[in-house]
């Protein structure tokens, strides 16, 4: 379990580090399985297997122009028992509990995220739960697992403290050159706001928690080295449905509006 101490950096910067979860054969058992699901021979398929960069620039001549890419796969769980037993990993679950304080957890989606060596592209700057338009509040904490050292040189998530605690800004967020973030709309923000990111550089079978108000955005990986991670996205047992947008988990939706979001799509994975 996580220690007062942790539980009170978390509220006050919306992430915190947590520690090594998994050996390197459970890592490599998750790899092995996603290789699977994105050369398409697992049995079943999940909600989306996509590259989420547009656009991808052929070769010219001799010299590689590079091919931005960002494969992102919703719900591997849903196709995959080890990456639906991770996703009920007793301690991850038991420590966003915590972070949520709520005794239910269920799965609200999973999201894989490879950067795929020199043309791994960027996740723009972003806050997760303005991006999930049919779930109301934004209580939800993610549990993010990196499956190959996440460090700056290969693209690691960075993260703005405290960010959590301005409410919805995602449609002023942008970012410079250096893909640092900036706020188109500054006013709107709180006095004292300081924008300022920090790397959030994780281990090999490491998690990360944070918050679903949290900015955070990951820059090209430019290295030699894959960036791959798992995120599964936990919902508080208040969570409800209460939609105003499309989301790809809508058609897996069947019930009320107003009504806690619930059925065999977003399993418990822990209850106290």
């Amino acid at each position: 379990m996580l220690h007062a101490s942790q539980i009170e950096e978390f509220e006050r910067n919306g992430f915190l580090k947590g520690e090594v979860m998994l050996d390197d054969s459970e890592v490599e058992q998750l790899r092995a399985e996603l290789d699977l699901v994105m050369e398409g021979k697992s049995v079943k398929q999940p909600v989306l297997n996509r590259n989420m960069k547009e656009g991808e620039s052929p070769y010219d001549g001799m010299k590689m122009v590079a091919n931005e890419k960002v494969i992102q796969i919703v719900n591997i769980w849903m196709v995959s028992d080890a990456f639906l037993q991770h996703a009920g990993h007793s301690r991850i679950c038991e420590e966003i509990a915590q972070l949520c304080q709520t005794d239910t957890l269920r799965i609200w989606h999973d999201q894989i995220q490879y950067k795929p060596p020199v043309t791994g592209g960027p996740t723009a700057w972003h806050q997760d739960h303005p991006l999930w338009p049919i779930i109301q509040p934004a209580d939800l904490v993610s549990a993010w697992v990196a499956l190959d050292d996440a460090v700056i040189e290969n693209g690691c998530m960075w993260m703005v403290p405290g960010s959590h605690k301005w409410g919805d800004h995602q449609k002023y967020l942008a970012s410079n050159e250096q893909f640092m973030p900036y706020h188109r709309k500054p006013e709107l923000l709180p006095e004292g706001a300081d924008l300022t990111a920090v790397p959030f550089e994780i281990k090999k079978g490491q998690v990360g928690y944070h918050h679903s108000l949290t900015w955070h955005g990951s820059p090209n990986n430019r290295s030699n080295m894959k960036r791959r991670a798992i995120a599964v996205h936990y919902m508080p047992g208040h969570t409800r449905y209460e939609p105003s947008g499309k989301h790809p988990m809508l058609p897996y939706v069947d019930i009320k509006q107003g009504d806690i979001l619930a059925g065999e799509h977003f399993p418990v994975v822990y209850q106290k």
